[in-house]
């Protein structure tokens, strides 16, 4: 299978990753049938998804099954009305529903459109406007179905509305029998998906793609603005292959567990197209609510073999006695999302003796940074650049930084678009003008480079610190905070001061354990000394934050990103 689209399938250093690393590219390339199809004729038996949830269900489908699957999935929708180019909006959580219609919708040439169940009412009719959505597909809980309704009379380009079967059947409604009022006076239904694919028609093939069609789209959670269309064309699943076959270092006999819901681009990142190029399995745990204690017991029951998750939910796993569960099975770790607390790398390894290896990319790519297997990682490095990409740090003032200089990733595109690059920010051509010309993409992100070539995080363009002539990144300063035992989260802002220009702001919030000595004034200074202080011993001293805040949670966007413009917001006004 990867000789098909890889001119080397092993490599033994990075030099030889980077001379003998090239893709191809079919003109007509399709995830669905180049790939999941061939998987099916060539093994149709093999073990391609894993599916469980906290209900005890447990459902196994292979390649030739989800061949079938799709292909009813994709006749199905054929009777919805849907064409190439048409817009649909998945909502299914980590229902394994989700799989059939992405698969089913890329044969039809269709345009994907993943999101989280979080969306308010208001995000649906963004969303629906924004990129003229035509068919919504969702998980139907409750809420989701609520929000749906109360969307719709302000969304006058949906056409039809299909529902997977509720988990669990408290529902105080049959969504199938709804009346569900829609824009201009139209009236629509709740279509039963899983009752439409069981009487679909044979599917009959549309026409075939062109690789440069737009595949599938993100909304990107915005943490100043609201969010951004990410279009990417179908070249974009072959750049995940660098993703799941030398990232996660997946072979055909690995079971590989991403934790995130599909809403997320994390999801295609992790679990589906760089998985299936490798012909690993996908193992999905189906869950309401994170529990550290239920994804470890799904690891040792199912003998997952690889795992990728961001630093966050590392830093819950290893809270737990890892004494108590099997994890013997465990090949590989991977993680992303987030940069990574060294400290969080020293635990993990200690406790499992598997290092994790840290990746760096944004929903506008794929993997651009990495550490990879035939590397030693560097705790806290997000690696060194995927050989798809040319990466460059650029200067505030225009130039190439040097070694241990900090600058911005930036994306030199003058030899054409890397395989796995956005296309667009879908009708806004001002917004992709502003972060793509001259032949570079601008990612907005700060690192420097060390002498080996890794790369080092250090924040976004508008949230590095400058203070008395220093320039301050987020990561290193929370990094160090989240070494004291006090603090469960905290975010990292520069505030305004007439003498440094910035100082250091931290706002943290507290182990339950320690809320009780901010109940007096006394207490909370002695506290935020402590903080100082410890901070001043783990890096350098002039980053520790001169300014403390506690407080009972941080404000996010609904991808969990920081909104550090809120904290900086909050504090103009206080």
């Amino acid at each position: 299978m990867l000789e098909k689209f890889v001119t080397k399938t092993s490599f033994t250093s990075q030099e030889d990753f980077i001379q003998n690393f090239h893709l191809i590219v079919p003109e007509h390339f399709n995830f669905a049938y180049d790939v999941m199809d061939e998987w099916a004729a060539t093994d149709p038996d093999k073990l391609a998804l894993l599916w469980t949830n906290d209900q005890g269900a447990e459902i196994r489908f292979t390649f030739g099954q989800l061949k079938e699957y799709t292909d009813k999935t994709a006749a199905y929708f054929q009777q919805l009305g849907v064409k190439k180019g048409d817009r649909v909006m998945l909502m299914l959580k980590r229902r394994y529903e989700f799989w059939f219609s992405i698969l089913a919708l890329h044969k039809l040439a269709a345009i994907v459109i993943p999101a989280t169940h979080l969306l308010t009412a208001h995000d649906i009719v963004y969303r629906c406007n924004s990129a003229e959505i035509k068919l919504i597909v969702i998980a139907g809980e409750d809420v989701m179905v609520q929000h749906v309704i109360e969307a719709m009379p302000e969304c006058p380009s949906v056409e039809a509305l299909s529902c997977v079967r509720p988990v669990h059947h408290e529902g105080s409604w049959d969504v199938f029998k709804c009346d569900v009022q829609a824009a201009n006076g139209k009236i629509l239904h709740f279509h039963n998906f899983d009752e439409g694919i069981q009487h679909a028609p044979a599917f009959v093939r549309p026409e075939r793609n062109e690789t440069s069609d737009i595949m599938i789209m993100y909304f990107t959670s915005g943490t100043t603005a609201e969010p951004k269309m990410v279009a990417h064309d179908f070249s974009y699943a072959l750049g995940h292959l660098s993703t799941g076959v030398f990232w996660h270092n997946l072979h055909e006999n690995s079971l590989h567990l991403t934790i995130a819901d599909t809403g997320w681009g994390k999801a295609v990142w992790g679990k589906l197209y760089g998985q299936w190029f490798a012909g690993a399995t996908v193992f999905v745990y189906d869950h309401e609510k994170f529990m550290p204690d239920d994804i470890l017991r799904m690891m040792e029951k199912y003998r997952i073999t690889s795992l990728c998750c961001p630093p966050t939910i590392y830093r819950f796993l290893i809270r737990e006695d890892l004494s108590k569960y099997d994890l013997s099975s465990l090949e590989y770790c991977t993680t992303a999302g987030e940069a990574l607390n060294s400290a969080v790398y020293d635990k993990f390894r200690q406790l499992t003796g598997i290092r994790l290896m840290e990746g760096f990319g944004q929903t506008e790519t794929t993997l651009t940074l990495g550490t990879f297997p035939w590397m030693e990682p560097k705790p806290g490095s997000m690696g060194v650049p995927n050989p798809q990409y040319d990466i460059d740090l650029l200067t505030a003032d225009g130039r190439s930084a040097e070694d241990g200089e900090q600058g911005e990733i930036v994306i030199r595109t003058d030899k054409g678009k890397p395989v796995g690059m956005f296309c667009q920010y879908y009708r806004d051509p001002e917004l992709t003008k502003h972060v793509w010309h001259d032949d570079m993409y601008h990612t907005g992100d700060v690192a420097w480079r060390d002498e080996d070539g890794y790369y080092w995080f250090v924040g976004r363009v508008d949230d590095v610190i400058k203070s008395s002539g220093y320039r301050i990144g987020p990561f290193e300063v929370e990094s160090a905070l989240m070494t004291h035992p006090a603090v469960v989260e905290c975010a990292i802002t520069g505030v305004p001061d007439d003498i440094r220009g910035q100082v250091v702001k931290a706002t943290i919030v507290l182990g339950k354990e320690y809320k009780h000595r901010i109940e007096t004034e006394e207490g909370k200074e002695e506290l935020i000394r402590e903080i100082q202080n410890h901070v001043k011993q783990v890096t350098a001293p002039y980053k520790y934050p001169r300014v403390v805040e506690f407080v009972d949670e941080l404000p996010k966007t609904i991808s969990g990103k920081i909104k550090r413009v809120d904290i900086r917001n909050k504090h103009k006004k206080a």
